[in-house]
Order: C-alpha cells, then structure tokens, then sequence
C-alpha cells in the first residue's frame, strides 16, 4: 500500500480546492519556524491556508500589515526570501493569510474566534481554538505552530495531524512524506500514519 502523501490528501481534500502543493510549502516552513525559532526563542505562528476572500471577511489586522502593497508576485511561499520575511513577521502576534495559489496575501491578522461546537484537545491555547475556528467557518486548512515546538493542523474545525519537526526534519527536508511517522486525530481516535520509502 502506497501511503506517500495520504497525509496531505486526507488534509486536502478536492471540495476544499486548497492546492497540495501549497499547504506541502506551508506545513513545511511551519515546520522549520517550529524548529529554529528566531533569535534563539521559540515562537508559535499561524498560517491559513485558502479561502482567503472568506478568511479575510473573518479577520482583521492587527498592525499595519507589513505584506500590503507588495506585488504578489514578490510574495510567492515558495520564494526562499519570502520564506525568510515570513520567519521574521513570524514574530509579530497574529496570523498569515496564504492564498490558494501560494501567495502570502496577509500577516499579523486577528483571526475572529467562535468556539461553539469545536472540540479542541484540552491544554491548547488561543492560537490552536482560532486554527479550529477559521477551518470551522471556512473552507481553509490551518497550520497552527506552538512555542513548545509542535505543528499541529486542523481541517473542518478539528486537529486532524500533530508533526514533531525533529522527525520531520531527520528523514526528509523537501515536500514530501517518505517513511516518517505522523500522528492523525479523528473523531477522538488516534491514528500513526507512517508512509514508506519506495
């Protein structure tokens, strides 16, 4: 059995129209800002991913946007000097906003939080109630990074995979899953994910 990126399928679903490759660049710069920090300090980020006309009608800045006015084209997640602002903004509270087409429309966003009918795990804070909210009301996935180092991302309002950067980082480093262990929630069951190596 094949399991070479079951996770991101099972995250990215068709009806959502969020692209697989984007939401591979986003999980994996979340990932790297879980590992290294900035400044050497841990620090936890949002980033969601598609829908944006909706997210954005959700949300609000909380600064001056520090992305605004800036090409589009200049603001592409796959750009490694994006990559590079983004983990500096990454200190700002807030979130990003990334289109389906992987540009980073937004940062330092609040994210409007309805917390009727989400069933976040106990022990998660504000960052991870606003990640369940936002793929609650819309049609986006969000990637949600702790400062205790973890990358947790939610999808239809509920923590669909927990990532460990070490193990991510140890056997890979580009955009795809190969024989790394991935822990996936669903309706309260727990379930390790392990894809193989061809």
């Amino acid at each position: 059995m094949d399991l070479k990126n079951d996770l991101f399928k099972e995250i990215c679903t068709e009806r959502r129209g969020v692209d697989t490759r984007v939401l591979k660049q986003t999980v994996t710069l979340a990932v790297e800002i879980a590992r290294e920090g900035r400044e050497g300090r841990k620090i936890g980020t949002l980033f969601v991913v598609g829908d944006s006309t909706e997210v954005l009608k959700t949300s609000r800045p909380l600064i001056l946007d520090p992305l605004y006015g800036h090409p589009e084209e200049a603001k592409h997640i796959a750009d490694p000097n994006v990559r590079e602002t983004l983990k500096e903004l990454a200190q700002l509270d807030g979130a990003f906003l990334v289109s389906d087409s992987g540009v980073v429309l937004s940062a330092a966003r609040y994210i409007d939080t309805v917390s009727d009918n989400l069933n976040v795990p106990l022990g998660l804070g504000s960052r991870h109630m606003a990640a369940a909210s936002v793929s609650h009301r819309t049609n986006a996935v969000a990637v949600a990074v702790s400062e205790s180092s973890m990358v947790r991302v939610f999808d239809d309002g509920e923590l669909v995979s927990e990532i460990t950067p070490e193990l991510w980082m140890l056997g890979r480093y580009n955009s795809y899953l190969e024989g790394l262990p991935s822990t996936t929630r669903r309706g309260g069951d727990e379930v390790t994910v392990v894809s193989r190596t061809e």
